[in-house]
This record gives C-alpha cells, structure tokens and sequence, in this order.
C-alpha cells in the first residue's frame, strides 16, 4: 500500500515541478517580449502643427550600442544615437524606466527619439523609482566622455542631459535629478504620469519636488487609472491632477516649468502621447531649437491651445 501512495507522491510532485517550470518559463518569456510596437507612433493623435510634427520620426538613422555592466539591478546599459552624421558631441537623454518597462523592451521609443539627433539612454532595472540605477548609468556616460578608448568619447555632450521618466520611472527622474551626487549634471527633466508623492513614498520612491533647480515639464492623463474615479474612498490615480499641482505648485519660483494633461488619455497611453512635446521639450531646452521652443512659449504656445491637453499651466506666460 505504502508503494502505491508513493506513487502518487511522486506523480503529484512531477506534475507542480512541470507546472512550476511551466509558470517560470512563461513569465521568463513574457518579460522579454516587446512593450512598444515598431512605429507606434503612427496611431498617435495630435491636435497641434508642432505636435503632428514631433511625434514622428526624425531625420537621422539610428545605431544602437549595449554596454554589459557590473551591475545586477541594471545589468545592461544601452545607447541610441544618430549614425553617419558629422562627429560632434550630442546632446544626452537619460530614460527612467516604468515598472518593468526595461529599455530592452522598448526599443521603437528610444529610436525614435534619438532620430531627432539625441544620444537616448536607458538601462534594464525593472523597478527604477529609487533613482540609483539612473545616477549610476550617469557616471557610466561622465566616465565614457573622458575615457579617450571608450567608444562614446567625443560623442557625447555631457554639458546638454536631459532625463525624462515614467510611473515609477517618473519618480525615479525626480530623485536621480536630486538626491545624488551627480544630480547636477542634469540641465532639463520631463516627467509622464509620475507616481504621485503619497504613492512614492508608500512604495520607497519618496522625492521632493522642491528641490528641483532645472527646467520642468511635467504631465499626465485625464483617464481614470492616472486621474482616480472620483468617488469617496474609490481608486484615486496614479497621478492625479492634485499630485500634479502639488509638485507645480513646491518647484522654486525661479524655475521654468510647465503642467498638463492629456485629454481622455490613460496611463499605459501616455507614453505614446507625450511622444511629440517630449521632444520638443527636449529639442528647445538641449538644443535651443527655436520652431520647438513654440510649443511652450509666450501667449501663442501651442500647448496652450491644444484641445487635446488641457490644466495646462506654465510660469513662462503667467
């Protein structure tokens, strides 16, 4: 009798081992698979000349460069940059990565930014809100542009980085552009639906936004999951039009920033739909891009009368 139950032991744990790898090898595989389509942004909706224009690609044809680093929580640092253009150092764009957004598995965003001629950076940490992953994956880049064997010297400008973060990511720009050491290096930041302050500081991401000292531009999505249903002790967003006035509201007076949300628009939608004032944002504050600079500044900014955005408020017009 007792073989006979073994038997059955036996089987029934061959059977949770099949099931277990099964599950693992799923998950394996699942997070490997891409998180962005190749041109996604041709499904993007604009409403402005400028918006049109910056959410499609830019001139330039793109390489792509992957550096194996000593550095479990990141693993890989990677680097899009224009190719066949004269050698001249170009302006840096460091990416925080969204709760599992790795680079890896976004590639068609990263490419299609650095086609308006930027070096657009990210690395594979899966949970990058403490922001130490982003600050080391600078010290890589500051140590490459001295390193005269390093294949990114003299390409890059480490006088012109801007870094841009969403979610998680969102509050992992903040506390990279901050809390460390080399957060001076920085001269713009952008912000997508960035965790809300309480969020971040439940979940171990607390920043700071007044201590923010470089250009800000920061945004979100009317839709339920970054807005909240509205309802007493109901779902209250991941980023909410109070996180977003509350962070406007604390940068010091003297720093140049701009809010707004994107009408309709839902969280995972809205690295899709900031695509285009990302890059412009981008283009006017590394680049001194006059054309993208329009889309921010004076009484006829384009964001401003973009029925598509909407809490759209800005120190440089008030």
């Amino acid at each position: 009798m007792w073989r006979i139950l073994l038997k059955i032991v036996v089987a029934l744990l061959a059977i949770l081992l099949v099931f277990a790898l099964f599950v693992v090898a799923k998950a394996w595989w699942s997070n490997r698979q891409p998180l962005v389509a190749e041109d996604y942004y041709l499904a993007t909706v604009s409403g402005g000349e400028l918006e049109r224009r910056y959410t499609e690609r830019g001139e330039y044809e793109i390489s792509k460069l992957a550096f194996d680093v000593a550095d479990d929580t990141m693993r890989s640092i990677y680097v899009w940059m224009p190719q066949n253009v004269a050698p001249s150092p170009r302006p840096i764009i460091i990416i925080v990565n969204g709760s599992n957004a790795i680079a890896s598995r976004c590639e068609p965003f990263f490419e299609r930014l650095a086609s308006w001629g930027f070096v657009v950076v990210g690395n594979d940490d899966p949970m990058a809100g403490r922001g130490d992953s982003t600050s080391r994956t600078l010290d890589f880049l500051l140590a490459a542009a001295e390193d005269a064997e390093h294949s990114l010297y003299g390409l890059i400008d480490t006088s012109k980085i801007g870094i841009a973060g969403y979610s998680q990511g969102g509050a992992g720009a903040l506390r990279a552009a901050t809390e460390f050491a080399n957060s001076s290096r920085y001269t713009t930041l952008f912000t997508c639906s960035a965790a809300s302050q309480l969020l971040s500081q439940n979940l171990g991401w607390a920043y700071d936004p007044a201590k923010v000292q470089i250009p800000y531009f920061m945004v979100a999505g009317t839709g339920v999951s970054d807005a909240g249903d509205g309802k007493p002790d109901g779902w209250v967003g991941v980023a909410p039009l109070t996180s977003l006035e509350e962070n406007y509201a604390v940068v010091p007076e003297g720093v140049e920033r701009v809010m707004a949300r994107r009408v309709d628009a839902e969280h995972e939608d809205m690295m899709a739909c900031s695509d285009a004032y990302l890059t412009a944002w981008m283009l006017y504050r590394l680049c001194g891009d006059e054309q993208a600079a329009q889309a921010f500044v004076g009484d006829t900014a384009e964001i401003r009368h973009n029925e598509l955005w909407q809490d759209v408020k800005s120190n440089m017009w008030e």
